[in-house]
């Protein structure tokens, strides 16, 4: 995911000569399983792209008569139902359709990008391994929680007969209170469910990426990355390009730069990052090898 598009969504790619019909979604799965994926034409596209309104529209650029974007698709269908309407996926024959393909300049298939408010997030060219879309997915799912579209939507075909499992009241409290903006009071109900069940790892986690939410919700990234880069020693600097990097999908950019501070400070100021560190450890998955690397990293700078 291309930083550019980290926190802000401005981009420069025209969509508007596409979408300018009154089209309706053409389903792609059997209609008795619910689904979240459809096929798209020149005629179906504004539609789509009115979707990226409430919820990311990712696009798939490819070819049926191209097996490796005949396997993506499959891998992109799978995951983005699995959602269950947090997320929409929209299949392109750019060879039948180039006309859409230009719009988001292609210069390959299969190309994958994702429309937050109608701007596009390029995501990535070329095949991708299925656990790099999951982190990919996951980084999207932040961006659009940022971006104040954290709710879902309805299915584009079939019926959702599969639900996700419904959430404890704080943490669906917290859930609700993220949708509507509202980090202060979402970090807090987390709490209180941790107040209860100190072992709630999901909560503890909750609270994290709302605080990392918090945190970067008025940052620039161009702003704040000239200020890191003129004021290398200071902490507060540094602390806010590694927030923007971790959320940006730069995750091994911001370990490196905490490590690399870790290296440099002492007492408790170098508590200070390294608690900012783990924080950051945990929003990306404890069990993440980029997660496992950097703890060695950090193990060598501490010991």
């Amino acid at each position: 995911m291309s930083e550019e598009n980290i926190p802000s969504t401005r981009g420069a790619v025209d969509l508007s000569a596409l979408a300018h019909h009154s089209p309706q979604a053409t389903g792609t799965t059997d209609s008795a399983a619910a689904s979240w994926t459809t096929s798209l034409d020149e005629a179906s596209f504004e539609q789509f792209v009115g979707l990226s309104q409430s919820v990311p529209a990712i696009v798939s650029l490819g070819s049926p008569r191209v097996q490796v974007s005949a396997d993506l698709d499959a891998v992109l269908r799978r995951l983005v139902d699995a959602k269950n309407g947090k997320f929409v996926l929209g299949v392109v024959d750019a060879e039948t359709y180039p006309q859409i393909a230009q719009a988001f300049q292609a210069q390959q298939i299969p190309m994958v990008v994702a429309l937050v408010k109608g701007q596009p997030v390029p995501l990535f060219q070329g095949p991708a391994a299925e656990e790099q879309i999951v982190q990919l997915l996951g980084q999207l799912e932040q961006l659009a929680v940022q971006q104040g579209l954290g709710g879902t939507v309805p299915p584009l075909s079939g019926t959702a007969g599969n639900t996700e499992p419904e959430l404890p009241p704080l943490h669906q409290k917290a859930v609700d209170a993220i949708d509507a903006g509202d980090y202060a009071a979402a970090e807090a109900a987390y709490l209180e469910a941790l107040n209860e069940k100190p072992n709630d790892h999901d909560a503890q986690v909750g609270v994290y990426q709302v605080r990392l939410l918090s945190r970067t919700q008025n940052l620039d990234l161009n702003t704040s990355r000239e200020l890191a880069a003129q004021n290398p020693q200071e902490i507060a600097a540094q602390l806010d390009v590694a927030d923007l990097d971790l959320i940006g999908g730069h995750v091994e950019d911001a370990f490196a730069r905490l490590v690399s501070l870790i290296s440099k400070l002492a007492d408790d100021d170098r508590e200070r990052v390294r608690r900012r560190l783990i924080e950051l450890y945990a929003v990306v998955g404890n069990n993440d090898p980029r997660v496992a690397a950097s703890r060695q990293k950090l193990a060598r700078v501490l010991f």
